[in-house]
């Protein structure tokens, strides 16, 4: 019996990595519609799930204790399967290809958007088959999503490490589009089928529809022709070995702290707006769409640095952005609250400068991490490290809006969800020194 490859070896097979030939040009533009229809659904569905849920929590007479924390069950289950499911995703996709496991992804994402729209079509006498239908939707929708860490795999076989870090910010464009669009096409599409609460459901089908066959006819396999096929699934034990790698385990706790923290600022976003000043849903669904256009444009700023920069200077730069920003955000709580009325106008354009300093940092820490991890692992097997990667990451947006929702609750500024995130990040920058060297230098 041989032995199995060791899981990391960059440094020998560097040069197998730079003279792989560059691919169609259709494998990235489907890397990036897979990332964007993911967002875009869970952006569609984000800003109506829980005003669609709540008549039917409220026929079935739970408290609002209860409708909340149902809510909350149905918004981290997502979470919760692709954290489960991403090392899965990855370890497949190096087993059996990209391209069928990301087309499986998009299956995936028609049917269960779909079975989202049909859920709510239920009378709220029958409450309890509808939730259920909401539950398996966002089971089967998180599922579905955990090919992220494939989509980065992707991006690993078609770039040469000089140019990973470019290459892994189409996802964080690919997140700002999905996470933009979402909540307008929601906006619009609320408006559009007002008798009809399938509508959204069916928007987020439709669109995954539409990056389906354009998947099946232009998306070519990506991984190496005579690549080392991975005979083991995920295990405990795998995904520890992983953590082993040099320098990787650091950059995973990275990710996730970093993701932790700036879930505590997703997760609260609408009702600080809501609390500090009075804005209205509809309002709220702009202040997202700012969020996702700050992400975009984040991560075209990016893309021209990481020819320049390293990834960990861009990653540090980003860290510092995030504390800036969330502290910054931070700040308007309390002055909301302990200031005198009158200084709305203000305070509110502070928060968009914040937020956005906020955005920014985290549109350089995804793409500069993704390369850092990517650069460190063995080729054969970028499905399996990235999927732990966004594993992880998957956590931290399970645990963050958790923590910060419940923060927020606990002092009438509001302020300690945005002060425990700068406390994270203040961590973070302090784990910065054990990374050394970049993997490679420029």
């Amino acid at each position: 019996m041989s032995a199995s490859p060791p899981l990391s070896s960059a440094a020998t097979s560097a040069g197998s990595v730079d003279s792989v030939p560059a691919p169609p040009r259709g494998s990235l533009l489907i890397v990036f519609l897979t990332v964007f229809i993911d967002l875009l659904g869970f952006g569609i569905v984000l800003p109506v799930m829980p005003r669609q849920a709540e008549p039917y929590l409220n026929a079935l007479g739970l408290s609002p204790i209860g409708i909340g924390a149902t809510i909350g069950i149905l918004f981290s289950v997502f979470s919760l399967m692709q954290f489960i499911f991403s090392p899965l995703w990855g370890r497949l996709s190096d087993r059996v290809g990209r391209r069928p496991m990301l087309l499986l992804s998009l299956l995936g994402s028609v049917v269960f958007y779909a079975l989202y729209g049909f859920a709510v079509t239920f009378p709220a006498d029958r409450a309890t088959l509808a939730l259920t239908l909401m539950l398996l939707s966002r089971v089967g929708a998180g599922i579905a999503g955990a090919s992220v860490g494939t989509a980065a795999a992707v991006i690993a076989d078609c770039t040469t490490p000089e140019n990973r870090a470019r290459g892994m910010a189409l996802i964080g464009i690919a997140f700002g589009a999905g996470f933009t669009l979402g909540p307008l096409i929601a906006y619009f599409g609320l408006a559009l089928f007002q008798q009809q609460p399938w509508g959204v459901g069916a928007l987020a089908s439709l669109l995954s529809f539409v990056a389906l066959l354009i998947a099946i006819f232009v998306f070519k396999e990506t991984r190496r022709p005579g690549a080392r096929s991975a005979k083991e699934f995920p295990t405990m034990s795998r995904t520890a070995a992983v953590l082993a790698m040099p320098q990787v385990g650091v950059l995973v706790l990275i990710y996730f702290l970093a993701i932790f923290a700036f879930a505590n600022f997703e997760a609260t976003l609408a009702r600080l707006t809501e609390s500090a000043f009075k804005m209205a849903n509809d309002d709220n669904f702009l202040v997202f769409a700012f969020i996702g256009l700050m992400l975009m444009i984040a991560g075209g700023l990016y893309r021209p640095l990481a020819k320049r920069l390293p990834e960990t200077r861009l990653l540090a730069a980003g860290i510092a952005l995030m504390i800036l920003g969330l502290g910054g955000v931070g700040l308007v709580a309390w002055a909301v609250h302990a200031g005198p009325p009158g200084n709305g106008w203000p305070l509110e354009r502070f928060f968009y400068l914040a937020s956005a300093l906020a955005v920014a940092g985290f549109a350089f820490v995804n793409p500069s991490v993704s390369a850092l991890i990517s650069k460190s692992a063995d080729p054969d097997r970028q499905g399996e490290v990235l999927g732990v990667n966004q594993s992880f990451a998957s956590l931290g947006r399970i645990l963050g809006p958790f923590v910060g929702s419940m923060l927020f609750a606990m002092n009438p500024s509001h302020t300690l969800p945005y002060v425990a995130a700068v406390a994270v990040l203040t961590g973070v920058a302090l784990l910065m020194p054990r990374l050394g060297r970049a993997a490679s230098t420029r």
